[in-house]
């Protein structure tokens, strides 16, 4: 299919729980001692029952005092979601553009997203101070609004409509991006994501997103 007549040039997705099976901040919560409450929290965050923002700044708080070379640990276990390499291609084989952005951070999705071939990136980062967490945040937190505005400034960078995006997530972070996507799909969301959703998937495979698309 030429360039031309592709509807949708450019796919942005969550990270956790999506383009992967992990809640990286939960992996990394078990070696701090700190995974029920992290869990609790993210749950209530994902739901919506949360600020996010505040929701991740208390999680973050858990994980004071853990060395930043456990994140290279955390990057060993997290396992990328089936027909998320099916996906990218697809969509690169038509010269359409494949981004993700986070409530997650860099230093654990960098080398996941450059593997993957990923065009665009966006998360959090650590505060590392001595090779240590100190439990704080940099910068401004990744959150539903962040989420948008990376959907939208990639859309400008590529010249694109955002009638020409398709969005995809599975919790109440995700909903911003995806009302102003031209496609939002639900993947094995939350109901409160479901219920706006323009598609909603329950089976764990994202190459299916290349039908929605009318790539295969």
């Amino acid at each position: 299919m030429a360039l031309t007549q592709l509807p949708y040039r450019l796919v942005v997705l969550d990270v956790d729980s999506t383009l992967i099976e992990n809640e990286v901040i939960e992996l990394i919560a078990a070696r701090a001692g700190s995974l029920d409450l992290v869990a609790e929290v993210t749950a209530r965050a994902m739901r919506g029952e949360l600020d996010f923002a505040e929701s991740l700044r208390e999680r973050v708080a858990t994980l004071a005092g853990l060395p930043a070379h456990t994140l290279d640990d955390v990057r060993e276990e997290v396992t990328v979601t089936r027909g998320v390499p099916e996906l990218i291609a697809g969509v690169h084989a038509v010269g359409g553009h494949v981004g993700v952005v986070s409530g997650g951070f860099h230093e654990v999705l960098d080398p996941i997203a450059e593997s993957l071939g990923l065009d665009f990136w966006k998360a959090n980062r650590f505060e590392i101070v001595d090779d240590v967490l100190t439990g704080r945040v940099l910068g401004e937190i990744v959150d539903a609004t962040a989420k948008a505005d990376a959907l939208v400034s990639w859309c400008r960078e590529l010249g694109l409509d955002l009638q020409q995006t398709v969005a995809i997530g599975d919790g109440a972070n995700d909903l911003k991006m995806m009302a102003i996507a031209g496609l939002s799909v639900a993947f094995d969301a939350k109901p409160i994501v479901n219920e706006h959703a323009d598609v909603a998937i329950s089976e764990r495979d994202l190459s299916v997103v290349l039908d929605l698309m009318g790539l295969r």
